[in-house]
């Protein structure tokens, strides 16, 4: 007997009872994301592992041990399937000139693969919704991606994220805010663990990142880096500030939000959850003006923001159950040789009028087959027997009418086949009985 085969650890079937949290979500998010006139965009799986290291940076968890990437055996290219978007989406814009004659609002939905230890709320294939705005310089693109996250949170019915902030500065301000760092943690130097220690001379500001609870003391002594930006970087996070103070959203300010990629600028953000464990962010984002010309592009500025599907599914499951599954509207029941040929007619005359039809198949008697259909949660079964099919009719009946069983079971009646869809209509839209 052969072994069976499971999937990859980390990689997970989204089965029929959670699939349909699933669909609610990416049917709020799209009617989102319209509310706010953004576009669809949708992006390859697999890109060029160059556009990886060179955006996220090579020394990062990502590119140093997180990424699939492997090499083409039929031409010898190096590919990655892609660990995030924004790289990607990036790629895209400059590919297509998309952004040449007017800046660009732009979204993409789908899986991300990241070899990491799975665990609740981290996989190894997850999915993300990113957002991303290009050719908006002001701190104003970057309020509207904070407050889109508060509309979606409250159209999702989650009242326990939070939100944090944070500037980053400049390019010129973090390179003077490292060299303080790097002087700050050498101090420190035998109390550092294995990362910190591989970071410190190569990406020091991801020390603040790091959630090694033996480190929370030192990172708490490190200095800010808010005693390093200059006066234009502070006037873009206080014109952010103003936005959220005025429309009356709250946040916190946290020093230490860096964010994990090294292509961020100035405004960094985070909207955070206590109710998943240790995986708490839901949503994180912020701006990266430099990206799109260190991927070749015409420089231009850029920002946005990508939240976790897995994590804010997981969210609204919890807070609110999973939704009733969707019935038909008609279960088609039939027997007999004539019905057999008359039957799929019926259902897709009834298609064609915009119901939901599910076809019996696999035979059985009309009892067998009236139970399904009132296990199908349809709200009629059209039922065609033989004698029905001569005369060119058939039996419409209701599965969930009002009052008791007695009276339902009378719920019922014969029409002709060319007015079956219009009696089901009337029902439906003009509240007539059957």
């Amino acid at each position: 007997m052969s072994q069976s085969i499971q999937s990859v650890r980390g990689m997970n079937d989204i089965l029929p009872g959670e699939s349909e949290s699933w669909e609610q979500f990416e049917e709020t998010v799209r009617a989102w994301l319209r509310s706010y006139g953004y576009q669809p965009i949708r992006l390859p799986l697999v890109e060029p592992t160059p556009l990886f290291t060179r955006a996220i940076g090579e020394v990062t968890d990502i590119v140093e041990k997180e990424m699939y990437s492997f090499e083409d055996s039929l031409n010898g290219e190096q590919l990655t399937l892609r660990p995030e978007g924004t790289a990607g989406c990036v790629r895209a814009v400059i590919q297509h000139n998309l952004a040449a004659q007017r800046p660009q609002r732009l979204y993409y939905m789908g899986p991300m693969f990241r070899h990491e230890r799975p665990q609740k709320g981290r996989y190894r294939q997850f999915n993300q919704v990113g957002v991303e705005a290009f050719g908006f310089a002001g701190p104003d693109i970057d309020a509207e991606l904070i407050l889109m996250g508060a509309r979606l949170w409250d159209d999702l019915g989650l009242d326990s994220v939070k939100l944090q902030i944070n500037s980053l500065g400049q390019l010129d301000e973090r390179v003077k805010y490292r060299a303080e760092l790097v002087t700050y943690f050498e101090k420190y130097a035998d109390q550092l663990d294995e990362d910190a220690r591989r970071r410190l001379h190569a990406n020091p500001l991801r020390i603040l990142d790091s959630k090694n609870p033996a480190m929370q003391d030192i990172i708490k002594g490190a200095p800010s880096l808010s005693r390093c930006l200059g006066a234009e970087s502070m006037a873009h996070f206080e014109g952010v500030q103003q936005v959220l103070r005025d429309v009356g959203l709250p946040y916190e300010i946290n020093p230490r939000l860096v964010r994990g990629l090294d292509y961020y600028n100035l405004t960094v953000f985070e909207w955070v959850t206590d109710r998943l464990g240790a995986q708490g962010a839901v949503c994180a984002g912020g701006r990266y003006d430099g990206l799109v010309g260190q991927l070749g592009g015409k420089p231009m500025p850029a920002c946005g923001f990508a939240m976790g599907v897995e994590r804010l599914v997981a969210l609204m499951r919890e807070s609110w159950g999973d939704p009733e599954p969707q019935g038909v509207d008609v279960y088609l029941v039939h027997q007999g040789d004539a019905a057999a040929r008359l039957a799929p007619r019926v259902a897709e005359r009834l298609r064609d009028e915009g119901l939901d039809v599910l076809f019996h198949c696999g035979g059985g008697s009309f009892k067998s087959q009236m139970k399904k259909a009132d296990a199908s949660g349809a709200t009629f079964a059209v039922i065609i027997g033989d004698d029905e099919a001569e005369a060119g009719e058939v039996t419409l009946k209701a599965l969930r009418a009002e009052g008791n069983q007695d009276k339902q079971d009378k719920k019922q009646k014969r029409v002709s086949v060319d007015q079956i869809a219009d009696e089901i209509m009337n029902v439906f839209f003009d509240g007539d009985d059957i």
